[in-house]
This record gives C-alpha cells, sequence and structure tokens, in this order.
C-alpha cells in the first residue's frame, strides 16, 4: 500500500500509514475531498477496495464552524465524535476523557482474564504483582506517553488500580489498611508514577531523533 500510494503521500501528521489502517489529514473540506478521490482512484485502481462501512469522517472544529462530511463515490462518510485508531480513542475537541475510561475498561478485561490467577489465594501475592504488572497494568497505560493528563484522569486511574489491587489481595475498606500497604505487599507503585517513567523515557527518545522525524515535528508545532 505504501508503493501504490508513495506519489499522493503528504509527510506525516498529515497522512499516516500503519498496515492497512490510513488516516488523511486535511486543512479544508474541499482538501480532503480531493485527497479522498485520489486515495481511491489510486488503491481501487490496483484492485483495492476502501470500506464504506468503516471509513468515517471526524471534524476538529475548534473555531466552532461546522464541516460537511466527504463522500467516496456519493456515499456520504459517517461522521462521528471519537473514532478509535491503533487501539487509542480520538476525539475531536482534543480531550482524552474516552480513551482514559477505554484504557480501563480493557484494563478490567485483562484482569478478569487473570482472576484464576489473582484471586488464588495459594499464590504469593508478590507473584501477583509481578503478574498484575507484567499483563493488567501495561493494558490500562496504553498509549500514555501522549496524554495530556489532567489531575481526574490520573485520580480515575488510581481507583480503578487500587480496586484491582485490594480485590486481588482480599482487602475490603473495613480491614483498614492503607493504600500505601496494599500497594506495598504487591510491589506496585502508583499508576501515575508509572506514567510519568513512561513519559520521561518517551520524550528521551523523541529528544534523541533527528529534526525532520514526525514526532520531532508534532512536539515543535504550534
Amino acid at each position: 500500500m505504501n508503493y501504490l500510494t508513495a506519489e499522493l503521500q503528504l509527510a506525516p501528521p498529515w497522512d499516516i500509514l500503519y498496515a492497512d489502517e490510513i488516516v488523511l489529514i486535511r486543512k479544508t473540506p474541499d482538501e480532503m475531498q480531493q485527497a479522498l478521490d485520489m486515495w481511491r482512484a489510486k488503491l481501487e485502481g490496483a484492485g483495492l477496495r476502501i470500506s464504506r462501512e468503516k471509513t468515517v469522517y471526524m471534524h476538529c472544529g475548534f473555531s466552532g464552524n461546522v464541516s460537511r462530511a466527504p463522500h467516496l463515490q456519493g456515499t456520504p462518510l459517517e461522521v462521528v465524535q471519537q473514532c478509535k485508531y491503533l487501539g487509542s480513542i480520538i476525539s475531536n475537541d482534543g480531550s482524552i476523557d474516552a480513551d482514559i475510561s477505554s484504557r480501563i475498561n480493557t484494563g478490567w478485561m485483562k484482569w478478569e482474564e487473570l482472576t484464576g490467577v489473582l484471586f488464588d489465594n495459594r499464590m504469593p501475592i508478590h507473584f501477583k504483582g509481578k503478574v498484575y504488572k507484567a499483563a493488567v497494568r501495561p493494558a490500562m497505560i496504553y498509549g500514555a506517553e501522549c496524554w495530556p493528563l489532567k489531575k481526574h484522569h490520573a485520580e480515575k486511574l488510581h481507583t480503578a488500580e487500587m480496586r484491582m489491587l485490594r480485590w486481588a489481595g482480599g482487602v475490603s475498606r473495613l480491614d483498614h489498611i492503607k493504600n500505601i500497604h496494599v500497594r506495598g505487599s504487591f510491589k506496585v507503585v502508583p499508576i501515575a508514577e508509572k506514567i510519568m517513567e513512561g513519559r520521561l523515557r518517551w520524550y528521551g527518545h523523541v529528544k534523541r531523533r533527528p529534526p525532520e522525524n514526525m514526532t520531532r515535528k508534532v512536539l515543535e508545532i504550534e
């Protein structure tokens, strides 16, 4: 697909390709329609087909203006307020509320898959902590390096994490055991600290890349 569309592609972040997942970003509806027509003609001319059902349109109208939706050969694209790309939910207002809720739900799904280990009283508590850190927490903080995290987001993540750890440890509120002692038993640092660690590591990767790299351009964008 990269070969077929090489002559059409604009430099990231305007055109982003990952396997068969394509994102086209333009400043105006007319530019978007023109780009969509050219990509459709090139791909479908080579025997591929752009899905009319899965392709969606999201308008980030920070100015408050309403944009008309583009179409694929007369079929209007579905207009959405949020879209999911590579596991992350992107909202048209730039917020991460939906993405945070989605990551917490994903973490709970992973936690439920591992209840056979996390709820087993015969399992050592430190082993449960290793399972949580290896499988559950990564699912919850996937993509956190790029989150514009606010205090209430961090609190939601913290609440979800402590519920998981208390259930796995068989600790209830009536036991009057502090969170710091629960985390200490599992040898798990607060999730906010883990997110900060990941953000700093990612920042180092970005700063070491050449100035023409996409992430460097996005970091310095106005």
